[in-house]
């Protein structure tokens, strides 16, 4: 072979060895203390609100179903569309993507989507629909995550953060055994560490202190898997981590040493003047040190009342995030959650919480 075609192939072949460098994003979540920072500036800079502080605050909704799909070909005709008499998952996350600019410019920062959903109905006790992005023994499905893909590209150009939960209750009990529950969360925390995103946060599971199947899963070990997923690095980076508790519930200490941040849930939480307990209530756990708190599911409104579950939060510096469902009888367009999810800001409550979420944050009012 001559000189030059030994050293074109020579270099060929360097080239296909080397690691492809990461895409490039925009937007970057970090934490200092109690404070979220996007760009290393505190989201909602200089903004005050009755008084408080609103920077370093990440306010949120939980839009948990944007990659939602449905495996069990005996359930996925309940969440057809009306139009067309079908469910298309395709078509429910690109509408999700298209209502994304709408929800930051009323002021949201970020928001939960789940590889494994939530319930479509709010809350239900059966689950018999099959909606999770792992399969049993815990590997990627490639169609969830093109989709969630799609969603984490348009909130990085967007400036918005994601919180990736990774487990639910009812979906995580399809996992075969705990293998397949920490190769499910390396997969996760693999495939976000090696597209190069800087803008989300993780939560392990929803509502860890749920009875799940897996006692990794739950209050006793999660911080097992909190502390291996913050461990895995790509590039000089890793994932900022937490995990949720039910409405009204406390982090044990365990969680609280482990976590980046910690995750708080309202629901069933009528009183205001609870939210601002339980916030010290968490920072009053041993080994707690300065980091944010975090509401991302709350189901308790009242945006009219001069007191409510967000006013509160906000008053002892804590995030607070909306979740938005259809209950029985209710006269509202589908809500966030329920599937299919109309996704844009079509209802009474809806509007109501972004009305208020923009003079909270001082974003763009509502017409």
């Amino acid at each position: 072979m001559p000189l030059r075609s030994f050293y074109l192939c020579f270099a060929l072949a360097l080239l296909v060895a080397l690691p492809l460098p990461a895409a490039v994003h925009r937007t970057v979540v970090s934490i200092t203390g109690d404070s979220f920072l996007i760009n290393g500036r505190a989201t909602y800079a200089g903004r005050f609100w009755r008084g408080q502080p609103v920077a370093g605050l990440l306010m949120n909704a939980r839009m948990v179903q944007g990659i939602f799909d449905d495996q069990n070909p005996a359930t996925v005709g309940q969440w057809a569309y009306p139009d067309t008499g079908r469910w298309d998952p395709e078509r429910n996350t690109n509408e999700f993507v298209t209502a994304m600019p709408e929800w930051k410019r009323h002021g949201l920062l970020a928001f939960t989507i789940n590889l494994q959903g939530g319930s479509p109905y709010g809350y239900s006790k059966d689950q018999p629909w099959e909606n999770s992005a792992f399969a049993p023994n815990g590997d990627l499905r490639p169609a969830y995550m093109a989709r969630l893909e799609r969603i984490l590209d348009r909130a990085d150009s967007l400036g918005m953060v994601a919180i990736v939960g990774y487990f639910y209750v009812s979906q995580a009990a399809r996992l075969r055994d705990d293998g397949a529950v920490v190769k499910a969360a390396d997969n996760a925390t693999n495939w976000l560490l090696a597209h190069g995103w800087r803008n989300v946060l993780v939560e392990i599971d929803n509502e860890c202190d749920l009875r799940f199947r897996s006692d990794l899963l739950g209050p006793g070990r999660v911080a097992e898997l909190i502390e291996r997923e913050q461990k895995a690095q790509k590039r000089g980076h890793r994932l900022l981590v937490g995990t949720s508790f039910r409405g009204g519930s406390i982090p044990v200490e365990s969680v609280v040493r482990a976590s980046d941040f910690l995750l708080l849930h309202g629901n069933g939480v009528a009183d205001p003047a609870h939210i601002g307990e339980m916030v010290r209530a968490t920072r009053a756990v041993p080994g707690y040190v300065a980091k944010p708190i975090l509401f991302n599911e709350d189901d308790h409104y009242g945006f009219d009342q001069p007191e409510n579950n967000m006013s509160a939060a906000v008053a002892e510096h804590a995030s607070w995030g909306y979740f938005d469902y259809r209950r029985k009888g209710e006269g509202f367009e589908d809500g966030f959650q329920n599937v299919p999810a109309d996704w844009s800001i079509d209802s009474p409550r809806k509007r109501a919480f972004f009305h208020l979420l923009a003079e909270v944050t001082g974003a763009e009012p509502m017409p």
